[in-house]
């Protein structure tokens, strides 16, 4: 991982804050991580290289099917945080919705999978929490910044 003040982490933060990433990424991202997580068995992902990552695997509200979802993640203790950044763009992801109509999900992390129950932060605890969170990943600013919402932060527990 690269540290978040240093050039490679400045350079970093200005690529994955432009307009470009945020339009290429989302379509070419996710899929190499599902790929790569599937055929190492769970091991890797494509962004570990730049930040903690996890596969989120939900039921979909809609349509009750299960759904993995490549995510940044910020692991505490026994827990994770994960934040409904989407990038930057103005509507939440799909997961976010998920995981508030139905909160029981798994995580695959670090080629183990644990399941969990998620916790939507409160305004306080997000504010409390973001600190520790730009520190992981700066775009998360930007993208909060760049999408106009409240951005989505929920902590994933083992149950």
């Amino acid at each position: 991982m690269f540290a978040a003040d240093g050039r490679l982490g400045r350079v970093v933060r200005k690529v994955a804050a432009s307009a470009a990433f945020r339009k290429v990424a989302p379509k070419v991202l996710p899929p190499a991580d599902r790929l790569l997580h599937k055929l190492s068995k769970g091991r890797l992902s494509l962004s570990q290289l730049l930040v903690p990552s996890m596969v989120l695997t939900t039921v979909g509200q809609k349509s009750g099917l299960s759904r993995e979802t490549p995510l940044a993640c910020v692991p505490s203790g026994n827990a994770w945080y994960v934040v409904g950044s989407n990038f930057g763009r103005k509507q939440h992801p799909a997961w976010t919705g998920n995981l508030m109509a139905h909160p029981d999900a798994y995580v695959a992390f670090a080629g183990q999978q644990t399941e969990v129950v998620a916790q939507l932060l409160s305004a306080d605890e997000k504010a409390l929490v973001w600190p520790e969170l730009i520190a992981t990943w700066p775009a998360f600013d930007d993208y909060a910044a760049s999408s106009g919402r409240n951005i989505r932060v929920f902590r994933l527990l083992p149950i």
